[in-house]
């Protein structure tokens, strides 16, 4: 942890942007966890997608496959189900409207 702050800004900047995904994470699940959000509602996808985003930038510069293939599979699985509820919305506006 030392290093965190000797190294170049760049590196700093990074690290922080992995760090801030991390932490959405583990807000979005303890959120999940205390009720306060639904696994059905789309802020937890959207908040989920960024979280996977923030980490993929930061692995942008300090590469890791595994990890970059984890975050991708959550961003595409974030977007299908934003997309998903998105589509229930709007069929279900249409459906109300009739």
């Amino acid at each position: 942890m030392a290093d965190f702050f000797t190294v170049s800004d760049a590196d700093t900047l990074y690290r922080l942007v992995g760090v801030l995904g991390f932490a959405a994470y583990v807000c979005v699940y303890t959120c999940l966890t205390l009720r306060i959000l639904s696994s059905e509602s789309i802020r937890y996808f959207a908040f989920n997608t960024c979280a996977a985003t923030l980490v993929l930038i930061s692995l942008s510069h300090e590469f890791n496959l595994a990890s970059a293939l984890i975050q991708v599979f959550w961003i595409v699985l974030g977007i299908i189900g934003i997309t998903l509820r998105v589509m229930l919305r709007w069929q279900d506006t249409l459906l109300c409207r009739r």
